[in-house]
């Protein structure tokens, strides 16, 4: 057999090249204004990506491979821990328990599983050491594999409000931290992206989010522990998959300044933002693709959105589907075969530098600006959010941004009035808080409301 290479035959094209064939091929057209086109991040997409672009390539932490998550809403203990035991059987390989209060009995919720070989994700709706100790006793020794997601930081931006405050929040986690968890904070980055923050800031903000944990407590520098962010995936598909790289670009840069782990642990899940509650078959393939971007761009643990997850309770037929997408990804679709399949796509690294690049100053922006916390208080961070998510509320009201069977290519006799189990809109709730909070909105709204009082 020969060595010779079947492109030594061919002489190699340069960017330049190709650029003016294309040109002669426009027949006299403006090429930015007919092929390039602009992101809601600023970042302005050529129609071709050459070797030539990507001379300054950041390079990309490995990952080793994902998992299939299920989330599970505990509202008793002995119940849940049978969920768990069953979506385990049907191949789950992690589960998220979402623990109300502290009337849970984590005896009773994690018996019976196999700690030795299936993650555990807490998220926790409180913050309590003594509840942390308790999952300490019953444990043992399988602590690598439990992951504690503590985030008042997350809480207080979620909802206005501390647990306590911030001197006893940041005590209690300081508290944790000595427990030697391996895993114990998160950074919630959700929230960025279902409040229609754009690419650039959720970035930002998640980075800046996990900055102050390293400025307002030594402990966490001292013993080290991987940082988990859960982050909301959307469907620009390839933009999704260089946000996931690009975050991992960051924070390497920012735990190499500390000289802490530059490991961190992803969680990746659909955005809620472009769910719809008309035609919500089509709820199925956002997430499909939403999935597909997480696992491209090297989550550790993927939790699926059920199509019908706005406006019914949980249910074993929403769920199953959910599950079975995963599934058909890992097991049909052998999305587990290759790490790190996105190196080497010019267009994926390009857009992964363009991302790191403009997340790091808006990042440096919010330090010289007083950092998170600060931001936070004087609203600064909520007016930015507010302000990308009416551009994006805008181009889907104009039809630019299309949510097909919502605002394009409309079902009129679709009808939903009778099938709601739960209130799918955002719930306005008087109280006071120490901050603004960001508030989850999603795009469809307010057409779906109309459309309720029409039918």
């Amino acid at each position: 057999m020969s060595d010779k290479s079947l492109f030594d035959d061919f002489n190699p094209v340069s960017a330049k090249e190709w650029k003016q064939k294309i040109q002669f091929d426009l027949k006299g057209a403006d090429y930015n204004e007919t092929l390039v086109w602009e992101s809601p991040e600023g970042i302005k997409v050529k129609p071709f990506y050459h070797a030539d672009d990507n001379v300054n390539s950041y390079k990309v932490p490995v990952t080793s491979g994902w998992s299939v998550g299920q989330s599970i809403y505990v509202r008793n203990a002995i119940v849940a821990n049978g969920k768990a035991k069953t979506v385990l059987e049907k191949g789950a390989e992690s589960i998220q328990f979402i623990i109300p209060s502290d009337d849970i009995i984590i005896s009773e919720l994690l018996e019976g599983i196999p700690l030795e070989e299936t993650h555990i994700y807490f998220d926790f709706h409180f913050l309590s050491l003594d509840y942390i100790k308790s999952i300490q006793d019953f444990i043992g020794d399988f602590k690598a594999g439990i992951h504690l997601n503590i985030d008042p930081i997350g809480h207080l931006a979620r909802t206005g409000n501390w647990f306590s405050n911030l001197k006893t929040d940041l005590d209690s986690v300081n508290q944790v931290l000595d427990l030697e968890f391996k895993n114990t904070l998160s950074i919630d980055s959700s929230l960025y992206q279902n409040a229609g923050a754009n690419m650039v800031q959720q970035l930002a903000y998640s980075l800046a989010h996990a900055n102050e944990y390293l400025n307002q407590s030594e402990n966490v520098i001292e013993k080290g522990p991987n940082i988990t962010f859960k982050v909301a995936m959307g469907t620009n598909y390839f933009f999704e998959i260089a946000k996931l790289r690009a975050l991992r670009i960051l924070w390497a840069a920012l735990a190499n300044a500390y000289a802490i782990s530059e490991e961190c642990h992803i969680i990746a899940m659909p955005s809620k933002r472009n769910k719809t509650l008309y035609d919500y078959n089509t709820n199925m393939l956002r997430t499909t693709t939403e999935c597909m971007s997480a696992v491209l761009g090297g989550t550790n643990m993927v939790l699926n959105m059920p199509y019908d997850a706005i406006y019914h309770k949980d249910n074993d037929f929403g769920e199953r589907i959910a599950l079975n997408q995963l599934l058909l990804l890992k097991n049909e679709s052998h999305f587990d075969k290759v790490n790190n399949a996105a190196d080497g796509a010019y267009y994926i690294e390009q857009v992964t530098n363009q991302l790191a690049e403009k997340a790091l100053e808006l990042f440096k922006q919010l330090e010289k600006g007083g950092g998170f916390l600060k931001q936070l208080k004087d609203t600064i961070i909520q007016k930015k959010i507010k302000d990308s998510a009416t551009k994006e509320q805008k181009a889907f009201n104009s039809g630019e941004e299309v949510l097909l069977g919502t605002n394009k290519y409309v079902n009129e006799l679709d009808k939903m009035k009778d099938t709601m189990e739960l209130y799918p809109f955002v719930k306005k709730n008087s109280r006071k808080t120490l901050i603004e909070p960001i508030i989850e909105r999603r795009l469809a709204e307010e057409v779906e409301q109309k459309r309720l009082n029409d039918e």
